[in-house]
């Protein structure tokens, strides 16, 4: 019988054990997409703001940007003045606003709601697995890649599977020291559930050993800049792809969107995070030439209100614009703005289904052969990516 020690070992070692058969139907990964999770709820009408439209100031009286705290776009949008240091990435067209996302019959619930966005689902049916994860372990063999995805922020929801090699590390560093101890023949329990585990576990462990030896001899590593998780997720997910580490997703993750009360502050910190974060993959992957086969996607369980309340502050919404960011993507805003005359209790009604972007993601950017969100193609997605 296996020690207890030794199974949670492998239990806890890697966040997912997968218990599908191998697929081998593609080549390695040459395009990838980090997935940027602005976790709690970004407020879309304070990052990307309608400031000429004196709607937005009569629902936002105290905490609706002014004039001089906006980064005009066009005759109508603003960035937030927070996220100037995003303006290089603008300016040089790699950078594009997707207005209006959100999904039917919308759920205010953090949980359930990011729920949804993270298995392609909505208010009226709900998936179970990962909204990627089914094209991405079909068209990547297990043999072919390091791994299916690497989640960075903490969290693996979005990875959700039975099968593939899906990996939660928190920074690169733990891919020297997360290697496991396979069982002797004489410790595995003779059960054929368990050996499939230690099977999928063996595989694991030569994923990691081997990303291992890539992180080690990255020849060109980066040190975060500044304090905090999110600097270091960065500098964590810049690493990994300069040492050659073979993956086509990531995730890293910004929390602290939940903006109920004294927002203006609050959100300007975490946007400046956005930015500078944005802002250095844009040069350092530039340096390696990854830049152009890397798009950054943001998404977040929701919006916030049209309307501020009482607390200075918004509450959970529905629809919002999200940003997506590389040097292949055409930058621009794309997709229609929520009309803010017409509010349905309070709230934004989404003009694009979500799905839309995710559909542009699979078969646009990573050319899978995929139909998984086909009903939910949009011609206002249409030349995305170059």
């Amino acid at each position: 019988m296996m020690n207890r020690r030794t199974l949670l070992k492998l239990l806890g070692g890697l966040s997912t054990l997968p218990l599908l058969p191998e697929v081998t139907l593609a080549s390695t990964a040459d395009k990838r997409v980090i997935l940027l999770e602005l976790a709690g709820a970004n407020d879309g009408l304070n990052t990307i703001a309608p400031y000429k439209d004196d709607r937005y100031h009569e629902l936002r009286p105290t905490i609706g940007l002014k004039k001089n705290a906006v980064i005009e776009l066009d005759d109508i949008f603003g960035f937030n003045s927070a996220l100037e240091e995003l303006m290089p990435v603008w300016e040089s067209g790699e950078a594009a606003v997707v207005h209006g996302l959100g999904y039917p019959n919308p759920n205010r619930s953090h949980f359930k709601s990011i729920a949804l966005w993270e298995t392609g689902s909505d208010g009226n049916q709900l998936r179970r697995d990962g909204w990627i994860t089914h094209d991405i372990e079909h068209a990547y063999a297990l043999s072919e890649v390091d791994a299916h995805g690497i989640s960075l922020g903490g969290g693996i929801d979005i990875f959700n599977s039975p099968g593939g090699n899906w990996l939660s590390m928190k920074t690169a560093g733990q891919f020297l020291d997360r290697t496991l101890n396979t069982p002797t023949e004489n410790n595995q329990q003779q059960n054929k559930m368990m050996n499939l585990l230690l099977d999928r576990a063996a595989t694991l462990n030569a994923s990691v050993e081997q990303i291992a030896k890539r992180v080690d001899t990255n020849p060109h590593p980066v040190k975060p800049v500044g304090g905090g998780p999110f600097n270091a997720q960065i500098a964590h997910v810049i690493n990994l792809i300069n040492a050659g580490v073979d993956t086509p997703l990531f995730k890293i993750t910004l929390t602290g969107f939940d903006t109920h009360e004294n927002q203006p502050n609050r959100h300007a910190n975490l946007l400046k995070q956005l930015a500078k974060g944005v802002a250095r993959l844009q040069t350092e992957l530039s340096k390696t030439d990854n830049w152009n086969n890397t798009v950054v996607m943001s998404y977040s369980e929701f919006g916030r209100r049209a309307a501020q309340n009482k607390s200075n502050g918004t509450d959970h919404g529905t629809a919002a614009a999200h940003m997506i960011f590389g040097g292949s993507v055409r930058g621009g805003f794309h997709g229609q703005h929520p009309d803010l005359g017409q509010l349905v209790n309070n709230d934004l009604q989404h003009t694009l289904d979500y799905r839309a972007l995710y559909s542009s993601i699979i078969n646009d950017w990573l050319k899978l052969p995929s139909n998984t969100f086909a009903d939910y193609q949009a011609k206002e997605l249409n030349g995305l990516f170059s």
